[in-house]
């Protein structure tokens, strides 16, 4: 099975709705993983720190080292997530050592447990081909569309060699290459 992006936008609202509704921690890893394409091995980690400063207000930029390639990225979170994180720590009364993603045991959630809790929503909401890279395949998509189809940034933030891999793990298959066809005609 392939993992594949949300194309559904109001199945992505639907989806974090649901998650709301059970745990606003795996709601907010949600939108963190929709808004920035990060792995979620790099965003699980995040602690208060890497966000805000000591006076509480937020960073320029969100620094982080990705764990899969080593590689520094810089990320500037947009409005709807900044505003989602300010709720999420207030409510949740954190300091700016704690973890935004705690776990029970002291750390942060690991992995396993936040497939577990994403996957049994899409489940419910009725997404298929959900995974946790789905978060981030997901980012992709919307951002290609977006940007009006600016491959070669979108290939760069993914540290991917080829606009064809980029195009394949952001599911851009036969029907939308056929659409594509269908914008220009003389």
């Amino acid at each position: 099975m392939t993992v594949e992006p949300i194309r559904n936008k109001i199945k992505i609202k639907q989806m974090y709705q649901y998650l709301n509704g059970k745990d606003s921690k795996y709601a907010l890893l949600f939108k963190f993983g929709l808004n920035t394409g990060l792995r979620i091995s790099d965003i699980l980690p995040l602690k208060v720190k890497d966000i805000f400063n000591v006076n509480g207000n937020f960073k320029e930029y969100l620094v982080i080292s990705e764990k899969k390639t080593g590689k520094e990225k810089k990320i500037k979170l947009n409005n709807a997530l900044r505003k989602a994180i300010k709720t999420y720590i207030k409510k949740n009364n954190l300091s700016h050592e704690d973890y935004i993603f705690p776990s029970r045991k002291g750390t942060h959630i690991g992995r396993v447990q936040a497939y577990r809790v994403l996957k049994d929503a899409a489940n419910v909401i009725g997404i298929e081909n959900f995974g946790t890279h789905s978060l981030r395949k997901t980012w992709g998509y919307w951002t290609y569309k977006e940007s009006r189809y600016n491959i070669g940034l979108i290939m760069d933030t993914f540290n991917h060699s080829s606009q064809s891999i980029t195009l394949r793990y952001i599911g851009i298959n036969q029907d939308q290459r056929d659409e594509l066809y269908s914008l220009v005609q003389f």
